[in-house]
This record gives C-alpha cells, structure tokens and sequence, in this order.
C-alpha cells in the first residue's frame, strides 16, 4: 500500500485532533443559537467569546471585538475591500499587488466594472512589491491599499511595515491578506501597523468553512453581509459556532506550535528544497532570494509540465501544488510567477511544496527519493528537452 505523503499544505491542512474535540460538543449537545436569549444559548455564546479573544491574541489585536468571524479568507478579503469602498464613498481608487492570491487579485476587474480604479503594484524578480511606485501611487481618492502579507505560491514575505508605514503618512487605510502568515509567521497587527487583515481556518487546522477580519477599532467599514445583528452589526449570519469554535482552538495551538514551525518545519523545507535542488538538473527556485513563510518552497523544472509532474507524483502518493489552490485547475501560468518575471516556461513547470507541522524527516526523505526519477522520465519524453 504506497503512502500519503501530504505536502500541499498552503492549499488546505488536516484538522488537529484537539480542534475536533474542542469543536464537536457544538455540533451535537450545545447546539444553541448564540443571539438567542435563553440560557441554553449562554455556552455558545461564551464558546464564541473564547474563541474571538484566542483570535485576537494570536494576530495581536487590541481588543477582541476587533475580531469579526467569516465563512473564509476570501470573503475576509472581500468584506475588507467593498466594505472599505462602501464606507469611503467619494473614494474610487484601490491599489493592489501583481502577486495577489486570486481573492484580492481578481477584484481589479470587478471594481473597475463597479466604476473604480485599480492601480496594480509591480515586484522585483523576488516577488518584492515597489514601495516607490507604492508611495507614488497613493492620491487623494484612494480608499484602500491591499498587499498580502505572504504570498500562497512562494512563501515570499512582503514589508509589511514598510508598507503601512507609506500608507500612515498617506493617511490611508492598509489591508493585509495574512491567511499564508497566520500560524507560521509571528504576526502583530499592531506593529505591522495594519488597520485590515484577514486569515482562514483552514489554512491552520481548522476546518474548512470559517475565516476572521480583523478590524482596527476605529477604521471606517461598512457591512459587506446585511441581515441581523450579530458581530456587532458588521457581519450578519447565524454565526457557524462548531466552526469558531475550531478556529479559535487552531490560534491557540498555532501559537503554541510557532516555535516548531519556524525552527524544525523551516529545517524540513530547506532540506527537501537543497537536495531536490542538487539531485535535479535544470531545476530553479522562485523567491529564494527573500524572506519566505518557513513551510513554502516553489520550484521549477526546465522542459517539463508541472501538471504532469503533480500527476506522477500523486501516483507515488505525494500531494502537492503547481500554485494556488483556486487556479491550479487552470491551464494558464501563474500570475504571480509572471509578475516576477519567471519565464514562460518556467512558470508552467513550477511545483510547490507546502509542509506542516505534522510533516517529517521520513516524508522530506520520500519526496527526495521518488521525485528526480520522475522528472528524468519526463524529460525523456519531452520534445523540448536536451537528449
């Protein structure tokens, strides 16, 4: 029986054990709707209060009531953009990074059709946004600048403070996606100097389903979802408890597990990278040169397809990504690659492997193992390359 050696980390993440315990009692005994009035509803209420200050702890909030609960990191990223505009109403401008995941980086062309301007940043060969062209793209009618804190595809850390620090001055409000950072990277909105940011349960153990924004007590936002009144009027929706509940566990535990992360995940990701990067000829590393997420490695191999490379792999047992998540069923490049100037070529033959802390040394010895006779089997039959 061959076995699962999960490497795809950045694009879901198995739910720990103590979050589902933590979490079931929700789905089954205390099954109460939170805003309801009666006592049966005070645990789930009290479950969900826990759950935003284990939130808010681990992002560095100020208050927990800066924490509002979503169904995901895509619509923590939404609710930041539109709900910003919708509070701004004589701002029409929004400037984006070229590295966006696709929950920030596909609103350029929704925005424009909603009569805004969308101004997109350009990186260096390193996936590093232009602070100038950032400082000079800034007017009086910008409502909101969004730079992710982590890129999904490479691991690459952008200069968060850098960033908020140009946007203070300009006086404008600064979204941050952090959903690749949270639990791997020490993040503090307070020091970063972000008045948005949004990350995803399931990107830290959690299960799919539920996401936060956090929102800088004070910044102007208006609701993206109307309906009730629950998180304090700035998202409407029975809340998802199970899922809350989960989510708050995840911080817990990833702020107890970060130190694990940076140290012992990190010396896992640079192994497999150096060895693959070694045994493999033709083979390049994207965003290697910057500060990168611990767990993240992006690696391209010359004259091949990814897709083709993921497929052998997922044949041997390895799971893996040629990108995002959301394009991977694309034919098209990664957009983040392009912007960084990766070739063509390149780019459609990058694979990305994301680690977790329930990886180890005998998954990185496995993947090492299996992977450069499958890319010497593809060379061989490739038209394109050297024989």
């Amino acid at each position: 029986m061959k076995p699962l050696i999960y490497a795809d980390n950045n694009a879901t993440t198995r739910v720990a054990p103590e979050v589902v315990h933590e979490m079931l009692p929700f789905c089954t005994e205390q099954y109460g709707n939170p805003s309801s009035m009666y006592a049966f509803a005070q645990a789930p209420a009290k479950a969900m209060d826990t759950a935003r200050e284990r939130v808010a702890a681990l992002v560095g909030a100020e208050r927990p009531d800066e924490i509002i609960f979503t169904s995901c990191g895509t619509e923590s990223d939404n609710a930041a953009v539109f709900g910003t505009l919708a509070a701004l109403p004589d701002k029409k401008h929004v400037v984006l990074s070229s590295v966006e995941h696709p929950a920030v980086y596909n609103l350029a062309e929704t925005l424009q059709h909603r009569g805004c301007r969308t101004t997109m940043l350009r990186v260096d060969s390193q996936g590093i946004v232009d602070l100038d062209q950032l400082a000079n793209s800034i007017w009086d009618d910008t409502a909101l600048v969004s730079v992710m804190w982590a890129n999904n595809e490479t691991g690459v850390v952008s200069p968060v403070k850098e960033i908020a620090a140009i946007c203070r001055a300009k006086g404008v409000a600064f979204h941050t996606d952090a959903v690749q950072a949270v639990g791997k990277l020490p993040v503090n909105v307070r020091e970063a100097g972000a008045q948005l940011l949004s990350l995803s349960g399931h990107k830290i153990h959690a299960p799919k389903g539920v996401g936060a924004l956090y929102i800088k007590r004070g910044t102007r936002f208006r609701p993206f979802f109307v309906g009730g009144h629950q998180e304090h009027g700035r998202r409407a929706g029975t809340e998802n408890v199970p899922g809350i509940v989960a989510l708050g566990k995840a911080c817990e535990l990833a702020a107890a597990y970060l130190q694990d992360e940076v140290t012992r995940v990190r010396a896992l990701r640079d192994r497999l990278e150096r060895e693959i990067l070694a045994r493999v000829p033709d083979s390049f590393l994207n965003g290697g040169g910057a500060d990168r997420t611990p767990n993240t490695t992006s690696i391209s191999f010359e004259y091949i397809e990814g897709e083709a490379i993921l497929l052998y792999m997922s044949d041997a047992g390895i799971c893996a990504s040629s990108g995002s998540a959301c394009t991977s069923g694309s034919l098209e490049p990664s957009h983040v690659l392009r912007a960084m100037g990766v070739p063509i070529e390149l780019a459609h033959s990058a694979v990305r492997f994301s680690l977790s802390r329930y990886n180890t040394d005998a998954d990185v010895d496995y993947i090492i193992d299996k992977l450069p006779p499958i890319i010497a089997r593809l060379r061989e039959m490739s038209p394109f390359a050297p024989k």
